[in-house]
């Protein structure tokens, strides 16, 4: 069932996905406005389990925030990407390199409070199985101040590459 362009739900008792579903999910995410797509597995957007499986393009611009109330865990199944996490006037706290489980990255991440965060895809396309907690509230998500709400900020991502450039550089207390 098709909610718009970006959001699709499974529908039926049960939910399986083949690799021609991921291809078409990569397709849609290719000529879509802000080149991503999810795939919902739960039923609606009241449900107290979310999981979607979701691809984002590598001109995805995710814009930065954080959901309070909510853990949530990201496992890449293809491609990659820098989760990058902020803390709140917007310096670069962390990056976590991620990848498919074929890959020398982490192909797992959960957060379990609120930080602000990012992803940068660093492939062509990626996708991942997101869970979070229901029910979905928009209310619940948070955008900082410092970050352009613009998806084609193309001067920001560039800014934002290059500050985690050099956080990656710098030497770390061990």
């Amino acid at each position: 069932m098709e909610i718009n362009e970006e959001v699709l739900y499974a529908e039926g008792l049960s939910v399986k996905v083949e690799r021609q579903v991921i291809q078409e999910l990569k397709d849609r995410a290719d000529t879509n406005s802000r080149k991503r797509v999810r795939l919902c597995a739960h039923p609606n957007v009241d449900d107290t389990l979310h999981q979607m499986l979701i691809v984002h393009t590598k001109d995805t611009y995710v814009r930065p925030h954080k959901h309070l109330n909510k853990s949530e865990s990201i496992h890449i199944i293809e491609g990659s990407l820098e989760l990058v996490i902020f803390d709140e006037v917007g310096a670069i706290t962390d990056v976590i390199p991620m990848g498919d489980y074929s890959s020398d990255r982490a192909f797992f991440h959960r957060m379990n409070e609120p930080l602000y965060h990012t992803m940068l895809i660093s492939s062509d396309h990626v996708v991942f199985h997101e869970t979070a907690n229901g029910p979905f509230k928009q209310s619940e998500n948070v955008f900082p101040p410092w970050a352009p709400e613009d998806m084609n900020e193309v001067e920001y991502m560039a800014q934002l590459a290059q500050k985690m450039k050099e956080f990656q550089a710098e030497p770390k207390d061990a």
